[in-house]
């Protein structure tokens, strides 16, 4: 074990200086480098859909960030905590419910996603929060990014359901 007592202000300004230094190198690297330096996971950049042709209140389905998860996308009528694109409408969540992973229901007129199985209720426009049910976790948010008039998936947030990571 080291000896911390001949540890002087000098090794800690030079210990703190190399430590924010590769950070700052970390950050300035493409996403793909930099998620593979930091242990991150390297989500791929998928398009969704043309912004002009969804409308508001209306929603589309897709699976990201593979095959296997079912997810939507979500242009609500007042802005999103979490959103982006105009008023920060545009929100996508996995459609996964995160209680025992049936796939959930988007109600329209109600605003909300539903599970079928067990009736727990997430509000998309409060990042996918619980409103009711046996759920104990949001539902894992799916990070937007637009180009041009082109909707992409990017990222998630949170863990999809039955998963040790979201990335296979």
């Amino acid at each position: 074990m080291a000896d911390l007592s001949d540890f002087n202000r000098r090794d800690f300004i030079k210990v703190g200086g190399a430590s924010i230094a590769g950070l700052i190198v970390v950050k300035a690297l493409p996403r793909s480098v930099a998620a593979a330096a930091t242990g991150a996971p390297i989500y791929p950049i998928m398009d969704i859909g043309p912004l002009s042709a969804l409308a508001s209140g209306g929603a589309i389905q897709f699976n990201y960030p593979d095959d296997e998860s079912p997810a939507i996308l979500i242009r609500l009528t007042e802005p999103g905590l979490n959103g982006t694109g105009p008023k920060q409408s545009l929100v996508a969540f996995s459609q996964l419910c995160t209680h025992k992973g049936c796939p959930l229901d988007y109600n329209a007129e109600r605003k909300l996603l539903i599970c079928p199985c067990h009736w727990s209720t997430f509000d998309p426009a409060k990042a996918g929060a619980i409103v009711i049910g046996q759920a104990s976790q949001p539902l894992p948010q799916i990070a937007l990014k637009i180009e041009d008039d082109l909707i992409r998936a990017i990222s998630v947030d949170g863990l999809i359901y039955g998963r040790h990571t979201n990335i296979f």
